[in-house]
């Protein structure tokens, strides 16, 4: 008896611990908002005046897809790792390889965060600190060339990768003590970051500081031979800047799905699971909708083609003429956007970070990135993140990074779509503590198809080889997963034979979707290439 005491300590020792429920995963998930910093700059200097339309078209799009999400979630009350780990187990009875997909391209997309967050946060420090022509700016140590993936990137060190990694080590730490004192940390800094965003989207409604002429007419932004911009129209080439814009966007829009990263840690996951990622939902949509549209009031065409609001590093200083109030309030909103920053990025290594343990716990990526910590963080999955995003500090163009990793994020979207209806047919008499209504479930399923279709027409308008190199990103997960299942675990995968609050995790599951999962996946193939075909992405 005193040793089965003794292993029953161990393992709680090893495991998550539940001690969360959905205020605290809100508050966990609310840096997802400050996304809208860096990729706001970009999607407006590409498509020009529609892009505060692309948001909130793009945020409705992401609030209809978490009702699925919450529906999958409660179908594990005892998995962490969020959506992509509840899809992975819709899609494993139809292919052992077709699982791993999921949660491989969840997490690169949402670990790069940590570097584009604190990298931005750091090029804000740095616009306070030096002005523009101090040869501290400029200066780098240039260590590879990567022209082989993308024209101009290589990897480099400099002042601002610097400060970065200084943020990602305090964010680490931070974090070091478990989701829960992480989460209270979260709650303060969420509502001293998220007040200036929100300051920024209501201060232009409040006074009427809403110029029609920089907010229509609602064409997109073409340039000509010599590189002058003006109105286009919505022909082939504007249709692709569109499918571009929502492409980028999405990869902002949709993340709130990272509420339900947290199943695992939840008190009572059948209650708080839909609750914290619906709350989520309507944060998000108060945000991405005031902010770009007060952003693009403000600027208008002219000024959005500053090459600081492209990158990011100017979009700061842009917020702070919206507001007004002078130097000092300037700087002192400034502050605050640098601390939504490091909002995101502990929301990211948060999220990511549980993928890469349910993941590994059910057997798809390496055994050593279960291991948790004294109190219950797992630790080895956040040194695996901080390394991977120290490296990527050094990429000398983030947004590349970030589109590429965007096309992981896609794809993870179709597959969880679809896993819904998935999981309806195959495990029709489980438990949901949560039903998504059969009209949503639908919707979602087309929703994803059309997600297709903006990546495959829009992928490339941020740069030659974008799909392409996303794509074969996505196919990394095969030696991985390989390795891990039949070198680590001979060819079997993990078996739990389900607990008291989990009675419905089975070993096998009989597949009843027939053909329709393999019709989907060609479908979503055809669609992408079709589309890619068809697009005219801008020389």
């Amino acid at each position: 008896m005193a040793s089965q005491a003794g292993a029953s300590d161990m393992t709680g020792q090893l495991q998550l611990r539940r001690q969360l429920d959905w205020k605290d995963a809100f508050w966990a998930s609310s840096g997802v908002p400050a996304g809208v910093l860096l990729t706001m700059g970009g999607i407006a200097t590409m498509i020009g005046q529609p892009s505060w339309v692309i948001w909130i078209a793009s945020i409705l799009m992401g609030f209809l897809q978490s009702f699925i999400y919450a529906e999958i979630a409660g179908l594990y009350p005892n998995k962490s790792g969020g959506a992509s780990v509840y899809g992975a187990a819709a899609w494993l009875p139809y292919g052992k390889f077709i699982a791993p997909i999921s949660v491989w391209c969840n997490w690169l997309a949402w670990s790069p965060v940590l570097a584009l967050g604190t990298s931005l946060g750091a090029g804000y420090v740095m616009a306070s600190l030096f002005a523009p022509d101090a040869a501290i700016r400029t200066w780098q140590w240039h260590l590879l060339d990567l022209g082989f993936v993308r024209d101009g990137l290589h990897l480099r060190i400099n002042l601002v990768s610097l400060i970065a990694a200084g943020f990602l080590l305090l964010t680490f730490a931070l974090q070091h003590h478990g989701a829960a004192r992480a989460a209270n940390f979260q709650k303060v800094l969420g509502l001293i970051c998220l007040s200036p965003l929100l300051l920024v989207g209501l201060v232009p409604l409040l006074t009427g500081d809403l110029p029609r002429e920089n907010l229509f007419p609602l064409l997109p932004m073409l340039r000509d031979a010599a590189g002058n911009p003006g109105f286009g129209t919505w022909d082939i080439a504007g249709l692709t800047l569109l499918a571009g814009a929502m492409f980028g966007a999405g990869w902002s829009t949709y993340g709130f799905e990272t509420a339900v990263c947290y199943t695992r840690e939840f008190r009572d996951p059948a209650r708080d699971t839909a609750k914290a990622i619906l709350a989520a939902g309507l944060l998000c949509i108060a945000i991405f909708t005031l902010v770009p549209l007060a952003f693009q009031a403000s600027l208008g065409l002219d000024g959005m083609l500053d090459p600081t609001i492209y990158d990011g590093s100017g979009v700061g200083q842009a917020l702070a003429r919206i507001v007004g109030g002078g130097a000092l309030i300037g700087n002192l909103l400034i502050v605050m956007l640098v601390l939504a920053l490091l909002l995101i990025v502990m929301t990211s290594m948060m999220g990511s970070s549980r993928t890469l343990y349910q993941a590994s716990a059910d057997g798809w990526l390496p055994k050593y990135l279960s291991r948790v910590n004294e109190h219950g963080a797992p630790t080895a999955a956040m040194w695996t993140d901080l390394g991977f995003n120290l490296l990527l500090l050094m990429a000398s163009d983030y947004f590349a990074v970030l589109m590429i990793s965007n096309v992981c994020y896609f794809v993870f979207n179709f597959l969880n779509l679809q896993a819904g209806w998935i999981h309806r047919i195959d495990r029709k008499d489980w438990n949901r503590p949560y039903r998504c209504p059969t009209w949503l479930l639908a919707t979602g399923a087309v929703l994803g198809f059309v997600n297709m279709a903006w990546m495959g027409a829009g992928a490339d308008v941020w740069g030659e080889g974008t799909l392409r190199n996303g794509l074969l990103a996505v196919l990394l997960i095969v030696p991985v997963f390989a390795y891990r299942h039949y070198v680590q675990d001979k060819g079997k995968f993990p078996v739990s034979e389900g607990t008291a609050e989990d009675p419905f995790e089975r070993a096998e599951v009989t597949p009843r979707a027939g053909v329709l999962p393999y019709l989907a996946l060609a479908t979503c193939v055809a669609l992408v290439w079709l589309a890619a075909s068809w697009a005219q992405p801008p020389v």
